[in-house]
């Protein structure tokens, strides 16, 4: 038998096939890739000590290749499926967002790398969300759009079975693998045709334009695919001199001198054109010209994930938007147990014989060095403004009056969610055991 193709290269090679799919379809994205490539220089020749620290931590390697995608399906089927298609490429499901309180009808996960080693070698992330039809508040509309979904297969059969083979024999082999990339990309694919006429559009977009976007064509496609910056702002500043047009704001924390959590900012959505059935319906071959305005560019910053006292802290601050309660300082978040660090013996702890296990006290001595750990993850209220900035103008802004509904969720998925905090907390400790065991400081278990 052929030998498997590990799942971190086929992540690798869906995320670059995803990144020209989408290149080739929304070429304002390329001149996102240039942007962010040359602020990313510029931050880098600016900041040396800085680049020094993210070439030590593994994270200047990753930086160029590093994308988030986002999607959002329709049905139970659709999400368990695409679940079971990411698992082959190594990523899991993290964490549970609910965006109705802001507007938007749907909840949402991220599909990620969740092992350390598998985030370094390629991060690659889709946030992917799943429409709520009982927020559809008119029921004749509710039903049609249950019908319209249950119609269309948004994976080939090829996808399918390739899937199936990968669950079956516990991987892929390097043809399997290629046939895989191509087929799911098809997932993703544009389609200029709504599977709905011109006036059941018309009223899905008056109930929510997401609605509209998810039940209206073949597939979930890719919505935005977004690079990473160093420096937000000097992104949003530069993208009017390259010919784009930046959303209002950045959403997610201020800029700090320690930066946190996650920072996001966009072009605004491409008004596209549609194509409609007919009035004698789909297969008359009659179309009626229309537009659609859902897909964008995004530009994301990751800081500092924070731990739960941290995020509570943050919280509180987003909800009075005074962060001063929130140090901006690495070494008063990490003594306050308020972010996550990754610890490593440096050269001179390696060389000395460490009298201490105190992680405080082998910091100051230099035996020990403390790097934040990079938020991997999301964040709803942010992820809520950047939908509803390119949902238009006359977008819904109120808030639907309804719980979380984690666990249909996570039923709909087949699988719970991870726990973020956990993964987090998982790779501070390995790190702190294994700097201890190098430093010759390691305790019985």
């Amino acid at each position: 038998m052929s030998a498997f193709v590990h799942p971190d290269d086929i992540r690798s090679r869906f995320s670059a096939a995803l990144s020209a799919l989408y290149r080739a379809e929304v070429p304002q994205y390329g001149d996102l890739l240039t942007l962010v490539a040359d602020i990313n220089a510029e931050a880098l020749k600016a900041d040396a000590s800085g680049a020094d620290r993210l070439a030590a931590s593994g994270e200047l390697a990753r930086l160029s290749e590093e994308r988030h995608g986002a999607i959002r399906v329709g049905t139970a089927d659709e999400l368990a499926t695409i679940a079971r298609a990411f698992a082959v490429m190594g990523m899991a499901p993290v964490s549970y967002y609910n965006l109705a309180p802001a507007g938007v009808p749907v909840h949402s996960t991220a599909f990620r790398p969740v092992d350390p080693a598998a985030l370094a070698r390629n991060p690659f992330r889709v946030f992917c969300s799943l429409l709520r039809l009982e927020l559809i508040e008119d029921e004749a509309l509710r039903v049609e759009a249950a019908q319209t979904l249950a119609r269309r297969d948004i994976f080939t059969p090829a996808a399918r079975e390739l899937i199936e083979t990968a669950e079956r024999e516990g991987g892929l082999d390097a043809d399997q693998a290629d046939r895989f990339v191509a087929e799911l990309l098809e997932t993703f694919r544009w389609h200029a045709e709504a599977t709905v006429s011109a006036q059941t559009y018309d009223r899905l977009v008056a109930a929510h334009r997401l609605i509209a976007d998810v039940v209206s064509f073949k597939g979930p496609h890719i919505n935005h695919l977004t690079p990473r910056t160093l420096d937000i702002d000097a992104a949003q500043a530069a993208m009017p001199e390259r010919g784009i047009s930046p959303k209002e704001t950045i959403e997610g924390p201020p800029a700090r001198a320690c930066p946190i959590l996650l920072r996001q900012t966009s072009f605004k959505a491409l008004e596209e054109a549609i194509a409609f059935p007919g009035a004698d319906g789909p297969d008359s071959g009659e179309m009626v010209a229309g537009t659609h305005t859902a897909r964008f560019g995004e530009i994301e910053q990751r800081g500092c994930a924070l731990t739960p006292a941290g995020r509570a802290l943050y919280d509180a601050a987003l909800a009075s938007r005074d962060f001063s309660a929130l140090p901006d300082d690495w070494d008063a978040l990490r003594r306050g147990d308020l972010a996550w660090f990754r610890y490593r013996a440096t050269p001179e702890g390696l060389a000395t014989r460490a009298e201490t296990a105190d992680m405080d006290a082998l910091i100051a001595a230099s035996f020990v060095v403390a790097e934040p750990i990079t938020y991997e993850d999301f964040l709803p209220v942010s992820a809520a403004g950047i939908f509803q900035s390119n949902l238009g103008a006359e977008a819904r802004q109120t808030a639907y009056a309804v719980d979380p509904a984690r666990a249909d969720f996570e039923t709909a998925l087949g699988r719970p969610v991870q726990d973020e905090m956990a993964l987090y907390r998982a790779e501070q400790d390995a790190s702190i055991a294994a700097t201890l065991k190098a430093l010759g400081l390691a305790t019985a278990a």
